[in-house]
């Protein structure tokens, strides 16, 4: 009988060992971090809007879906949209949290971007709920060169409201919104370009990163946040190509800028709207198309959030999140200065 106890206990404890390890390891697609009074959250690409939860970044668990059903304008604005939901946003701004999110057809630039609104991110809270306020930015085919996708809401040093997004075509757009954070500020007819894979000289290939030559055609360049450290503003994106699994060639860079009115550039001084960007991480042999990232601070600790797509699995899309250690300015990330998530 010791010996069974022995056995069932063993295994009870390979077991649990299984299921946190797995729960390291959750599936995800452009997650988004934030924590609530101790509690961690992640957004992420999902049917209507994945999320996630964890009381210390490493065990997490799913939770109903922002929209149990998709958002009527969206239905009716983007054709065979089917509540599958991209690259939310999450900040907390005036006593409410922010979720902006991506509405679009794969490959073409019929898309919108939404905002809806929630004063707790606690569903057990008797004040959760979320309220969509609906379509706050669209792109059209024909009449568009931007993509209205990957949105990130960024304040600049006297707190006004922007907004960056983008994917492909003219690359990363920057607008200003109003102070609700609810619509944009002004005309959208010409709309900035603050970073693009396209160089100054040829508007058509992308061009090498730090020697590297750049391995995707056309202008692959999206998923843009900006994260403010000490005197800059820092703006992240994922060049290359990401959803094609185990064959994913996703990669970050970043550049910086002391206003966000100004351009960025990368550390060989390279305006980032001409081509430049420094690489902040890329993938190996296990980890293929490391992209679509975030940062957050907590504690004094500034955190690199994204996905990668595991050799090991099927190339499966995978959470990770490693420690950002600066040097000299910039963001350092790494397989050996990392704290494993």
């Amino acid at each position: 009988m010791k010996r069974i106890a022995y056995l069932v206990g063993c295994f009870l404890l390979i077991c649990c060992r299984l299921i946190a390890q797995e729960a390291k390891q959750i599936s995800v697609h452009d997650p988004v971090m934030i924590r609530q009074n101790g509690t961690y959250y992640i957004f992420c690409t999902g049917p209507g809007i994945s999320v996630w939860s964890s009381p210390d970044m490493k065990n997490w668990n799913r939770e109903k879906p922002v929209f149990d059903v998709a958002p009527e304008w969206a239905v009716q604005t983007v054709p065979g949209f089917k509540n599958h939901i991209w690259a939310p946003d999450i900040s907390f701004h005036n006593g409410l949290y922010y979720l902006y999110y991506s509405v679009s057809a794969f490959g073409k630039n019929t898309s919108c971007i939404g905002v809806a609104t929630n004063k707790t991110l606690d569903p057990r809270s008797a004040d959760f709920k979320w309220t969509d306020h609906g379509k706050l930015i669209q792109s059209v085919p024909g009449k568009t060169n931007w993509n209205a996708i990957d949105p990130n809401l960024i304040l600049d040093k006297k707190g006004t409201p922007f907004l960056v997004f983008g994917s492909f075509w003219d690359g990363i757009k920057m607008v200003r919104l109003n102070k609700n954070l609810l619509e944009p500020d002004g005309d959208l007819t010409s709309i900035p370009t603050v970073a693009s894979r396209k160089t100054e000289k040829s508007k058509e290939n992308p061009p090498a990163v730090d020697g590297n030559p750049a391995d995707a055609g056309g202008n692959a360049i999206e998923a843009p946040f900006v994260f403010q450290k000490g005197a800059y503003f820092y703006l992240f994106a994922s060049i290359d190509y990401c959803c094609k699994g185990s064959n994913s060639t996703y990669k970050m860079i970043v550049g910086r800028s002391k206003k966000l009115s100004d351009t960025f550039k990368d550390k060989n001084g390279t305006n980032l709207d001409v081509g430049g960007g420094t690489i902040v991480l890329a993938g190996n042999d296990q980890w293929h198309g490391v992209g679509h990232n975030a940062v957050v601070s907590f504690d004094g600790v500034d955190y690199l959030v994204f996905h990668a797509y595991d050799a090991s699995d099927n190339g499966r899309p995978k959470l990770r999140i490693e420690q950002i250690r600066w040097k000299d300015g910039w963001p350092n990330v790494s397989e050996t200065n990392s704290e494993k998530k």
